[in-house]
């Protein structure tokens, strides 16, 4: 009889119809961070001709973002399991909009560069939020998969409508007008998500220990500054220095995990292959893509010309597929397998990218187009199955931390991607020789090489710039050729880490 009384309640808390207004809330805060991070994209070269930035601060405007909010993830993971995830869902929205218009009114790199480790902070506490609220909304696990992958398709559909967005914005104000458009996305969520998101917390989870917070956000900036500056410049001391602290840091924290009864992060879940398996396998994705991406609308625009909206055009197909990808990845995998589905999609965009290393500087569309498409089909169906095995691996209590994990590995790998590929991108950038009279600042980046050549001769313009674009295209397709091994590579390590993974089908009671 409590039994069958508790297998009602179940049935009725699946069918209660406000969870799937809530997920559209969840899904505008997935569009906000998303959004942002595509038109910084298509800004840089706006920004890298308005305040001038060295090589070196360009790369960090594009990665100290993800430095911050890689180490503060899990902090505001479990901060959200104990204040509530709604709250500070809220909280986390509303500073994000405001600090979107430091952002968009930065007059220097350095304002730029400390406007985006702000908006990380806030960032730290918006994903892990969406991810652990839809876990404890959805007690189907077949409708979890499904909300999962309308989140995940969230996120690709705020990289498409970014680039668009954001290209529409170029084209017709100043660059500070792409971070602009957080604010109106902000302000609904925050109204509405007062009235329709239910409040969810872990009901035990003892004290929030700062020094656990501390050594988190040490140790993961320490480690990925010294690998940024390892690639960039080489080993230094100063370098050596930073990556020790990290490293020890983390120790430190990992350690104090272990010892506390109530730990930010319960190190516990890491012994579960599937969980450490589907981690493993977000963070090589992103370390393959996103140092590549983060140049590719440079590309588009610097090298082949194209406008900011058609520059945003042209990114689209990988939003598509990822969007497509997304919404049936979930049923891809009851039907085939977990390893199967994970390892196929992330072969898929190691090959997409393997085809990236032949562009030249007129390569076609439909190349380009179809090598964009496929990886967009390849990371939604690895992504959204990685998501829902990382959610489905933890108690719901335990949801934001273990959300905070898989943001934390997503973001580990954009900055370690951006850092490691970005660098490559760089070095052999600028490398190139110029004509008589070439800047200095056309050596720091094609931005810089595009403002130069209009105070040259038209002979040495020219000359400048072809050298310029040519010495960009073999950094690009050099960094492809190491994105593709790593995630070949990433396609391997799932297939065998993941073996025997399956997703749920037992409905839990709420």
């Amino acid at each position: 009889m409590t039994r069958t009384l508790q297998s009602a309640q179940s049935t009725e808390a699946v069918k209660r119809p406000g969870r799937w207004l809530a997920l559209s809330v969840l899904v505008l805060a997935v569009l906000l961070v998303a959004v942002d991070a595509t038109v910084l994209g298509l800004a840089t070269p706006y920004i890298s001709e308005d305040l001038a930035p060295s090589g070196t601060q360009l790369l960090w405007i594009g990665d100290v973002y993800s430095f911050v909010i890689a180490g503060l993830l899990v902090s505001m993971g479990s901060l959200g399991d104990r204040i509530g995830r709604k709250r500070i869902l809220l909280i986390g929205a509303t500073a994000f909009g405001a600090i979107s218009v430091l952002n968009a009114y930065a007059h220097t790199p350095e304002l730029m560069i400390v406007a985006r480790a702000l908006l990380g902070v806030a960032g730290a506490t918006l994903m892990p939020a969406t991810l652990a609220l839809i876990r404890n909304l959805f007690h189907d696990p077949r409708e979890r998969s499904l909300a999962v992958g309308i989140w995940g398709a969230a996120a690709s559909a705020g990289a498409a409508v970014g680039p668009v967005v954001g290209g529409f914005l170029l084209e017709h104000f100043w660059w500070g007008s792409v971070f602009l458009i957080n604010l109106p996305v902000m302000a609904v969520l925050v109204v509405v998500g007062i009235k329709l998101l239910p409040e969810s917390r872990n009901p035990n989870p003892g004290p929030w220990d700062l020094l656990s917070v501390v050594l988190s956000l040490v140790g993961m900036v320490g480690v990925v500054y010294a690998v940024k500056e390892a690639a960039a410049h080489g080993f230094a001391w100063a370098t050596l220095a930073a990556g020790l602290l990290g490293a020890a840091a983390l120790h430190g924290f990992v350690r104090r995990q272990l010892t506390m009864p109530a730990p930010l992060l319960d190190m516990r879940l890491f012994r579960s292959r599937g969980f450490s398996g589907a981690v493993l396998a977000d963070l090589l994705t992103i370390l393959g893509l996103s140092g590549l991406v983060f140049f590719l609308s440079q590309y588009l625009q610097l090298v082949q010309g194209r406008r900011p909206f058609e520059a945003g055009l042209a990114e689209l197909p990988a939003a598509i597929g990822a969007v497509v990808a997304g919404l049936i990845a979930g049923r891809a995998a009851r039907r085939f397998s977990v390893r199967a589905v994970v390892s196929g999609g992330l072969a898929a965009v190691g090959l997409a990218l393997a085809v990236l290393t032949v562009i030249g500087q007129h390569t076609g569309y439909p190349l380009l187009g179809t090598a964009l498409l496929v990886v967009g089909v390849g990371a939604g169906l690895s992504f959204t199955v990685t998501a829902d095995v990382i959610l489905s691996s933890v108690p719901k209590e335990q949801a934001g931390a273990a959300s905070a994990v898989s943001e934390t590995a997503y973001e580990l790998g954009a900055a370690l991607g951006i850092a490691v590929l970005g660098s490559i991108v760089t070095g052999v950038y600028r490398d190139f020789t110029g004509p008589a009279g070439t800047p200095a600042a056309a050596h720091e980046s094609l931005g810089g090489a595009v403002g130069g050549a209009a105070h040259l001769p038209v002979r040495s313009a020219g000359a400048l710039l072809d050298a310029a674009r040519q010495a960009f295209v073999d950094g690009l397709t050099l960094a492809a050729g190491v994105g593709a091994t790593v995630l070949l590579a990433a396609a391997v390590a799932a297939w065998f880490l993941l073996r025997g993974q399956h997703l749920e089908d037992r409905v839990e009671h709420p």
